[in-house]
């Protein structure tokens, strides 16, 4: 599947105000036996979601109108923590979430963040504290991120600079994996392989025939 690109992006903004939001949360185990990428949005945060009796509970983001079509999320600290499953990143970006922010994120978590075109920003506690603040209670909980000006624009006009890695950030801006980062550097990695083939002609032998 092909990764989107990663511009500016105006949005409802919800709050998850919870720390070690696990994967098993994000997407339970049980879920990615029956089901395929593209279905797991009804799934993302179940646990939570739904009361003890199966019924939506209504404090919960997901079932609160205010945050009805959110596509930014601001949780707390070491977001994604807990196996390394790929299908949370899916699990969210089924729900339509393309941003999430948090005090901190599991490593493996957010690199598949990357790999998948949904965007990882971390802040200073006190900075989101703040977002969690303004989008339970201005008017209306919209946000602006711009990716390429490192730039939130908070519920109530205010701003919030993030740094994003250069090469992460250069890859999301053109819709790019790892892969087709790579690929961007085909013609130096031929070229390379050209000088090598004859500066150690032996490392190539019989390799033609092992790849056939």
């Amino acid at each position: 599947m092909a990764m989107e690109a990663f511009h500016t992006l105006a949005a409802v903004g919800a709050p998850l105000d919870r720390a070690n939001v696990d994967t098993e949360v994000i997407i339970p185990i049980a879920r990615l036996i029956a089901n395929k990428r593209g279905q797991f949005g009804p799934y993302c945060l179940e646990p939570w979601r739904v009361d003890a009796n199966g019924e939506p509970d209504p404090s919960f983001f997901i079932n609160d109108p205010r945050y009805r079509g959110a596509r930014i999320l601001v949780a707390g600290e070491n977001f994604g923590c807990g196996s390394s499953r790929e299908a949370a990143v899916w699990a969210l970006w089924d729900l339509g979430i393309r941003v999430v922010i948090a005090e901190s994120f599991g490593d493996i978590f957010r690199a598949n963040c990357f790999q998948n075109g949904l965007l990882p920003i971390t802040l200073p506690k006190a900075d989101v504290v703040r977002l969690l603040d303004e989008i339970t209670t201005a008017p209306e909980p919209l946000m602006v991120v711009d990716l390429a000006s490192g730039r939130i624009t908070t519920p109530l006009r205010g701003t919030i600079e993030f740094a994003i890695d250069a090469q992460r950030r250069d890859a999301l801006l053109e819709g790019l994996d790892e892969v087709g980062m790579t690929l961007k550097l085909i013609g130096d990695i031929d070229a390379f392989e050209r000088r090598d083939r004859i500066a150690r002609p032996w490392a190539y032998t019989g390799l033609e025939t092992r790849t056939a």
